[in-house]
């Protein structure tokens, strides 16, 4: 691909709100967590590290604002260190934001699983193997040199038009890719088990603890198209173009700058993500009383077939 086909930088025009409007968000689920939080069942685990993946990302979204004012002026070996710390978070919020939708899923269509009676010790486990991986797979931007020169200025970027990429940065795309495209196949097939599975037990569908899974899982699959699944789309067809049509300038310019605007909404997530924390949160503090209220119904009016013994979907 000819560096003529190359866009010139455009400032991001809701970097800024998007980060304005998730710190607040962030900053008060931090404190819930913190300080309101009784139960520190599986659920509110993740529920935590996906918080604190989001919280960890924008504090990462300033840096990205000024590159593109004024260009990247803080060294090579931060401009690293900043995109490993993007792309470790933001993979975490997709890893975190799947599992919250599997254990939905597992509490509605297997409450006997062994997985739907993990322990808090298992998900703290789980939730650090997670954040281990995400960063083993990130380590290509930590050897990568990613600061270069564009219309003068230092650019410090992890996603460039190469003619053709070292090795590490095909691995970071790959994973950058597969970590998007998966989880959202997974969750669209999580989505339609439980809708299959509430259609047959009608009766099911009026509980509070159904209702309460079918809308998280909604939310998740809401909140994941509208934040990755365009940067990843629009990704993708960048690379089929630059393979198998590279003389197209006029299209490949046209790819770069959905592209552009796709990756601020990756960001996005971060300030969206405090929507699922209600629809998904443990009963705790001043509601305890009126969930236990709720369970002890939900059991009174349990049909025959379905088992009384079978795990609350918290």
């Amino acid at each position: 691909m000819n560096k003529q086909c190359l866009l010139k930088l455009i400032p991001p025009k809701h970097l800024h709100h998007i980060f304005t409007v998730g710190l607040p968000g962030n900053l008060l689920a931090l404190w819930i967590f913190c300080f309101r939080m009784k139960s520190w069942k599986p659920h509110a685990v993740f529920l935590f590290n996906l918080m604190l993946a989001d919280f960890l990302l924008l504090a990462c979204v300033p840096f990205r604002i000024d590159t593109h004012i004024r260009g990247w002026v803080y060294g090579k070996v931060f401009c690293r260190i900043n995109l490993f710390m993007l792309a470790v978070n933001r993979s975490a919020s997709i890893g975190f934001m799947t599992v919250v939708a599997l254990n939905r899923y597992f509490k509605v269509l297997h409450p006997r699983c062994r997985i739907s009676s993990m322990s808090s010790r298992c998900a703290i486990w789980l939730s650090l193997f997670i954040w281990a991986a995400v960063a083993v797979l990130r380590i290509p931007l930590l050897i990568t040199n990613l600061l270069q020169s564009h219309d003068n200025r230092s650019v410090c970027r992890s996603f460039n038009a190469y003619q053709s990429p070292p090795p590490a940065i095909t691995v970071y795309y790959a994973a950058y890719f597969a970590e998007v495209l998966l989880p959202w196949a997974l969750l669209l097939f999580c989505s339609a088990r439980i809708i299959w599975f509430l259609k047959r037990q009608e009766q099911l569908v009026q509980q509070k603890k159904f209702k309460k899974a079918i809308r998280a899982v909604a939310v998740i699959i809401l909140v994941f198209t509208v934040c990755f699944l365009p940067a990843t789309m629009t990704g993708l067809g960048g690379l089929a173009l630059q393979r198998f049509d590279p003389s197209n300038c006029a299209d490949f310019r046209r790819l770069q700058l959905v592209f552009m605007a796709s990756i601020d909404l990756t960001y996005l997530n971060s300030a969206l993500d405090p929507l699922i924390y209600p629809s998904t949160a443990p009963c705790s503090g001043p509601r305890s009383k009126a969930c236990s209220g709720a369970r002890q119904t939900s059991n009174r009016n349990t049909p025959k077939g379905v088992s009384r013994s079978s795990p609350n979907v918290q």
